[in-house]
């Protein structure tokens, strides 16, 4: 049974001060729960805002968002994985993911590190882990404030290719055995064939969904000929 909560989004207008147009205007779609919606589009289209009114910290805008049926601005905060891991140097990666929010207990940050692998690790400062582990922490700290709804904003970027592959794999074992809803914000189609259910495409300005595809592979049962398959699908739907 799906954990995550459903999501309504409907944005009427989203414009920022001073500019000509708005960054998006009419926007609605349903996310199901416990499903992995990619949100592809190109650099500047308003992906990461998108995410942002989500979460409730954006609240500037005309139109609603709930998450089971709730203002997302009074629903419980999602976890947030950012591009960069966002570790502070001076604490170890217990306390950092104890960072995400009031009333993260050790119990629940010791949960969420070994969720990511990192149970050994929670003594060790951001200096002392790799670069994978890092990233793992970072995802921790998400897990830790809200294991049911997470947004993903291009958390691939500036990673080598060994990174990338183990976050994947990370990233597709926590949706196959916790059931989140999870949103994923990427410009790139391979990560939505390697972890979607869902690929939400954006264009224009302001964006607007152009397309809407449904990958029907289970996310951990995909080989690379299914990666390739929805690769070349997702292509050919922007071009």
């Amino acid at each position: 049974m799906a954990s995550g909560p459903g999501l309504k989004i409907s944005i009427d207008e989203k414009r920022y001060p001073g500019s000509t147009a708005p960054t998006l205007s009419g926007f609605k779609a349903e996310i199901a729960p416990g499903s992995v919606t990619a949100i592809l589009g190109p650099s500047g289209i308003g992906k990461s805002t998108l995410l942002r009114i989500i979460a409730g910290i954006d609240r500037d805008y005309s139109g609603h968002v709930t998450i089971n049926g709730q203002p997302a601005a009074e629903a419980a905060p999602p976890g947030f994985l950012f591009q960069d891991p966002r570790l502070l140097p001076w604490l170890t990666a217990l306390d950092n993911v104890r960072t995400a929010g009031v009333g993260v207990s050790i119990e629940q940050a010791i949960v969420a590190l070994g969720k990511t692998g990192l149970a050994g690790q929670a003594s060790l400062y951001p200096h002392q882990l790799s670069g994978g582990m890092q990233r793992r922490a970072a995802l921790a700290r998400a897990l830790a404030l809200n294991a049911g709804l997470l947004l993903l904003d291009e958390p691939f970027v500036s990673l080598d290719r060994a990174l990338v592959e183990e976050m994947y794999n990370l990233i597709a074992s926590i949706a196959a055995s916790d059931g989140p809803t999870m949103l994923l914000v990427t410009h790139m189609a391979e990560d939505a064939a390697r972890l979607a259910n869902n690929v939400l495409i954006l264009s224009g300005r302001p964006a607007t969904i152009t397309d809407q595809l449904t990958l029907s592979a289970p996310i951990a049962e995909r080989d690379s000929n299914a990666i390739a398959r929805y690769v070349e699908m997702i292509e050919t739907t922007r071009d």
